[in-house]
């Protein structure tokens, strides 16, 4: 068991989203794409959180410049990924350079995006929560199987963080609908 790696928090985590964030951000001016914002998400992006050594990105556009921000990426050699579709949210094969990271174009306003700001923010601004979620992590790392059964040892104090955050019972069944169709792809969305 213990197949998925929780690290301790990286203050190094910040710089290199930093750095995605100007890359991406530069390929997507350089295309013409309205960006409403580039979104540090995911464990990284919360202060004293362990994590998986993975910086999440949410670049966050409206929807009708979702096809023009999928090429913008491309042309610094992203992909989209065949297995990460969740309604709101393009995920991406990661170029060598970009690396260690996951990358996703989101609707604003969408699901996807508010799934992932609520987790983040709710975390950010409760360090008991913060720290119980930690543990929770550390422990699913130590016994999970594969990441799939390491998401589920989460499940529950997720749906916690989301109810918290003020999302409803058809918003939590839509991101259990999502997570479950990724998993049962294999993705790693």
């Amino acid at each position: 068991m213990g197949n998925v790696e929780v690290v301790e928090y990286r203050s190094l985590w910040r710089v290199r989203f930093a750095e995605l964030r100007d890359a991406y951000a530069a390929a997507l001016e350089a295309s013409g794409v309205v960006v409403r914002g580039i979104e540090h998400v995911g464990s990284t992006a919360v202060p004293g959180l362990a994590a998986k050594p993975m910086i999440d990105v949410d670049v966050v556009v409206a929807a009708a410049d979702v096809a023009a921000a999928v090429r913008a990426l491309a042309s610094i050699g992203f992909r989209v990924s065949a297995g990460g579709d969740v309604p709101g949210r393009v995920a991406f094969v990661t170029p060598e350079r970009f690396r260690p990271s996951n990358t996703y174009v989101v609707v604003a306003g969408s699901l996807a995006l508010r799934n992932h700001l609520a987790v983040r923010d709710n975390l950010r601004a409760d360090d008991a929560l913060r720290d119980e979620y930690a543990e929770i992590k550390r422990d699913a790392a130590a016994r999970a199987s594969d990441l799939d059964d390491y998401r589920a040892m989460k499940d529950a104090v997720l749906g916690r963080i989301l109810r918290r955050a003020g999302l409803s019972a058809e918003d939590l069944a839509g991101i259990t609908a999502a997570n479950r169709a990724i998993a049962d792809r294999g993705a790693l969305g």
